[in-house]
């Protein structure tokens, strides 16, 4: 285990050696038995996650660098950045740490990782808990629903600034010196109530992921072109792991809904599904306490 110079006083910068003998990154942050955190975006940097509310005063959150991003290199083989091929990193990280099984908690696009980690490595999951999920094998966002919660912020002094914003951006062809202007604008609908603060969370320099990374992140599941057939023996493989998740949404997530942590709790037998109804994206900003509370009974159980 080697150690460098520390990102933050509360976090120890340290690297294991990847699937393919490539050195990767990893944060060490609080005390107490390791539960490994996975960073979605996808190809974020893991330093968004913070202390995860409170979590690390009772948990040594481990907070890998994905692959490209932080002190992780940019792999020749772009493959290597897919969910899958992330899960086998994963597997090294835990023979790296020295524990039979991981508790693992993944945010967001890391949901598809940790899923597979569970399914590809039976009996190496102790506890998973999965916030704000994307989906099973691949983002599984309800459309309507999500232009529902977000009709419901019409109020809101920002909405129409957010929802031009959104527009442009889709029309594409937007310069690239405003790209980082108009999705400020657009940030708000991540958020259950959106403040001064949670801008500056935005503010803050990250070391996110190239612009190709979301591409390979995903080419890991069945793209648009799997049959039936072969996305719902993805499907099945998943819900044969042991893993029985705690699956965490908020209910005014603007930017995955519900309705993805929804089907993800349905496929894994034995799952709890419960809904921060006030909550955005990031649960562990808005309710803090509620979070940890939820997340320590569940792996304390």
């Amino acid at each position: 285990m080697s150690t460098t110079q520390a990102e933050e006083p509360t976090a120890i910068a340290l690297t294991y050696t990847g699937e393919d003998g490539a050195e990767l990154g990893y944060l060490s942050r609080g005390t107490g038995a390791p539960l490994v955190c996975l960073p979605g975006g996808p190809g974020a940097d893991v330093r968004y996650l913070g202390g995860l509310g409170g979590l690390d005063a009772h948990r040594a959150l481990i907070l890998p660098d994905q692959r490209a991003t932080g002190r992780s290199p940019v792999p020749q083989d772009r493959a290597r950045c897919a969910y899958t091929a992330q899960a086998r990193d994963l597997e090294a990280l835990r023979e790296h740490l020295g524990v039979e099984e991981l508790d693992l908690l993944g945010h967001s696009a890391a949901a598809l990782t940790a899923q597979e980690y569970a399914a590809a490595f039976p009996g190496r999951v102790r506890r998973l808990v999965l916030v704000t999920p994307v989906g099973r094998v691949s983002r599984e966002a309800d459309e309507a629903e999500l232009a529902e919660i977000k009709a419901g912020r019409a109020g809101e002094p920002w909405y129409e600034a957010a929802v031009a914003a959104e527009a442009e951006l889709a029309a594409g062809g937007v310069p690239a010196d405003r790209i980082d202007e108009l999705t400020l604008r657009t940030v708000p609908f991540v958020w259950g109530r959106w403040t001064e603060s949670a801008r500056a969370l935005y503010r803050q320099p990250m070391d996110n992921a190239p612009d190709w990374y979301r591409a390979a992140f995903y080419a890991g599941g069945p793209g648009a072109e799997a049959t039936e057939d072969e996305r719902s023996a993805r499907l099945a493989r998943l819900a044969a792991s042991d893993a029985q998740p705690l699956v965490l949404a908020g209910g005014q997530d603007g930017l995955i809904g519900v309705a993805p942590a929804r089907l993800v709790a349905d496929l894994h037998p034995g799952s709890r599904l419960v809904v921060f109804a006030d909550g955005g994206h990031r649960l562990w900003h808005e309710e803090p306490e509620r979070f940890v509370d939820t997340v320590l009974a569940y792996l304390d159980a």
